[in-house]
């Protein structure tokens, strides 16, 4: 996807999103763009069933080279092509069938691969994909990602990846669009000896070669989007625990260099406080089977399935500030809490298209203020996430444009955190609200979701017709005003700047008595009793107000 990445905040200084988006707003797209944000007739004929990524990790050279055999079932008459993505300078060297090597056709980052042999509905089938090169180097990871090739203070080789948005398909080939998650996985990696790769999953074996490297394996047993694929190379050491989970019993790894054993035993006391938490809010963790995993990388760390990446310094809140402005975001450590959050909104429950990005980022930054609530109550967790108002910008809507790889506003992070929290408040009852989110992640385990697909539940869940709330707070960069006068003990008050059909209820100080109010578009009026005439908004509700 060719799009211009530029910093829109400066993140150190005022950030307000771990991953803040740094791509730069496009009126107009390009075919490739179409190539990879579509489900194009190449990709839509065949459904991704395996992976066997088998590469070798060269860190001198910064070159990486292997194959992904790709085992997938035909599901529709099959078009003459498969795409395979892969991004320059990577190239795919062969790509061979029944052992026959294929025809391939490159279109930018598109490959085309003519297949000659009859492909039948229901058929079972795989290819292997050889390929080599040197991949795109990070330049500022995780938000403008590729391969980062660092070395620790030993001077040894740190490696890892990171390609969010990028896509996966910029250090290997795969199926590179979020609708298809290929059903299990193994990752095969060969590096040099004395470092070890950390990956996905559970490592099956660790083979010692007579070149002088080892290779690892490692088994992801679940569905997992691409981007959450990953590479750790680092001089290693390994800490863990079981957690005692909704499912039973938890393997929960640490790796970390081999310099911080000490202080990461006591600093990631965070981890299984977050699973706890995050069990009691969402539903238990969602990939028991191939374990929990913190791994220390020289980034700030990502949300990659059951190997999340850490960088924070092991330091509190967000690299030792606190986003929110209050003081509660110095009570945790930001990338331990919001990553791991991302195994439910994300990995669990994966959005379709890029477009809809908020529902992965807008839950997580919502999990952060869950995280305060469940350990230092409502009121804190309030201030919070009430607290990170500060960093929206509303530039533009949360949805992006769909088919073109295209994220929406940054301000999916803590607007969509601060949707969410003012929904919880229409629907009145912390242990319903609770079990919607719950049953999100039961209703859409281990899938890829649309937007309207989160809305509808959220609706169906609550008995509240959400439609024109989330036109407004998903779609338009408005936020409803509340326009009001209050005279000879009468209030008048209406909504403003909002879309057709909003009509959220609010709730309200009136004097000295809290009530329900029910604005519309058009003047309402309310007498009161009061001796005192003021009107204070609940500040858990993401409004505007002003008084005439």
């Amino acid at each position: 996807m060719k799009l211009k990445y530029v910093c829109l905040i400066i993140v150190i200084l005022s950030t307000f999103s771990v991953k803040a988006q740094l791509l730069q707003d496009k009126e107009k797209f390009t075919h490739q763009d179409t190539l990879r944000g579509s489900i194009t007739p190449e990709r839509a004929w065949w459904d991704l069933t395996y992976y066997h990524l088998d590469i070798e990790v060269k860190p001198e050279l910064k070159f990486i080279s292997g194959k992904n055999t790709i085992y997938y079932k035909v599901v529709s008459e099959p078009n003459e092509f498969m795409q395979i993505d892969l991004q320059q300078p990577m190239e795919i060297t062969k790509a061979i069938q029944d052992g026959k090597e294929l025809e391939v056709q490159v279109e930018g980052n598109a490959n085309f691969l003519l297949i000659p042999t009859k492909q039948n509905i229901g058929d079972i089938k795989s290819i292997e994909i050889h390929y080599n090169g040197y991949p795109r180097e990070a330049k500022r990871a995780p938000w403008d990602g590729g391969f980062s090739w660092k070395k620790d203070q030993n001077g040894k080789h740190f490696i890892a990846t990171s390609c969010q948005g990028l896509g996966a398909s910029l250090w290997w080939p795969n199926k590179d669009h979020m609708y298809d998650e290929v059903d299990s996985m193994l990752i095969s990696v060969t590096n040099p000896k004395g470092l070890t790769n950390v990956s996905n999953g559970r490592l099956r074996k660790l083979v010692e070669n007579n070149n002088n490297t080892v290779t690892s394996h490692w088994f992801v047993s679940n569905p997992i989007n691409n981007y959450g694929v990953n590479v750790n190379i680092g001089d290693y050491t390994n800490f863990s625990e079981v957690f005692k989970g909704e499912k039973g019993d938890l393997d929960m790894d640490y790796w970390v260099l081999k310099d911080n054993l000490e202080r990461a035993i006591t600093h990631f006391k965070d981890a299984p406080k977050m699973m706890k938490a995050f069990e009691h809010w969402f539903g238990p963790y969602p990939f028991y089977e191939d374990s929990f995993k913190l791994v220390e990388v020289p980034y700030l760390g990502m949300e990659h399935q059951s190997s999340v990446t850490y960088g924070n310094q092991y330091k509190q809140g967000y690299l030792g500030r606190d986003l929110s402005g209050t003081g509660w975001g110095l009570k945790f450590d930001f990338i331990i809490i919001h990553e791991a959050g991302h195994e439910w909104f994300a990995n669990n429950i994966t959005n379709k298209d890029i477009a809809d990005m908020w529902i992965h980022e807008g839950f997580t930054s919502y999990s952060e203020n869950l995280f305060l609530d469940y350990y230092y109550g409502k009121e804190a967790s309030a201030d919070y996430v009430i607290g990170t108002r500060a960093n929206i910008q509303n530039d533009k809507p949360l949805i992006g444009t769909y088919n073109v790889n295209n994220e929406g506003s940054s301000d999916m992070y803590y607007k969509g955190a601060n949707m969410l929290h003012t929904l919880r408040q229409l629907i009145e009852d912390d242990e319903k609200w609770r079990q919607i989110l719950r049953g999100l992640n039961s209703e859409f385990y281990h899938q890829t979701v649309t937007t309207k697909q989160i809305e509808d539940y959220l609706s169906e869940q609550s008995g509240i017709d959400l439609t024109a709330f989330f036109n407004q707070y998903l779609r338009t960069t408005k936020i409803p005003t509340l326009e009001y006068e209050i005279k000879a003990g009468e209030l008048k008050y209406r909504w403003t700047d909002i879309v057709e059909g909003f009509d959220m209820p609010l709730k309200v100080v009136i004097g000295n008595e809290e009530q329900w109010i029910y604005p519309k578009a058009e003047w309402k009026s309310l007498m009161t009793k009061s001796s005192k005439m003021s009107l204070i908004i609940d500040r858990n509700f993401y409004v505007n107000s002003k008084e005439l």
